[in-house]
């Protein structure tokens, strides 16, 4: 079973471990900060993978300005927000979990693994007979 995980980091210590696995929707994908004493997590479908990839984008063009947020109404409700205060980072909640914060330092190298991981994922649905559009 393919299942694809890598872990990046910040100079200031942040820790962020992004992992893709084969799921009966297709793909799940799953970020936690490695860094933290009770490491906040979540789980993204490709959809949410999608949506926090071009939140970042859009994100790193609107600071220091705010800018909406976003919802990804799917199988992993989840709401991503710009915090432009004290630094620049984003929030992603799910549910009553944990909030995932991630830093300004770390959204480039995110979007590029979310890039790849949308492209694993993607395949991974293929096999499983899963239509995505």
């Amino acid at each position: 079973m393919f299942t694809r995980t890598r872990d990046i980091g910040d100079d200031a210590g942040a820790r962020l471990r992004i992992s893709v696995a084969p799921h009966p929707a297709g793909a799940m994908v799953t970020l936690e900060r490695r860094d933290q004493r009770h490491r906040p997590s979540i789980w993204l479908n490709l959809y949410g993978a999608e949506i926090l990839s071009g939140f970042l984008m859009a994100a790193r063009l609107s600071v220091p300005h705010p800018m909406p947020d976003e919802i990804a109404e799917s199988a992993c409700p989840t709401r991503f927000r710009l915090d432009c205060s004290p630094a620049a980072q984003v929030i992603v909640e799910q549910d009553e979990a944990f909030p995932l914060i991630i830093g300004s330092a770390l959204w480039d190298r995110l979007y590029a693994e979310l890039c790849l991981v949308t492209a694993h994922g993607r395949e991974l649905a293929r096999r499983v007979g899963v239509s995505l559009h």
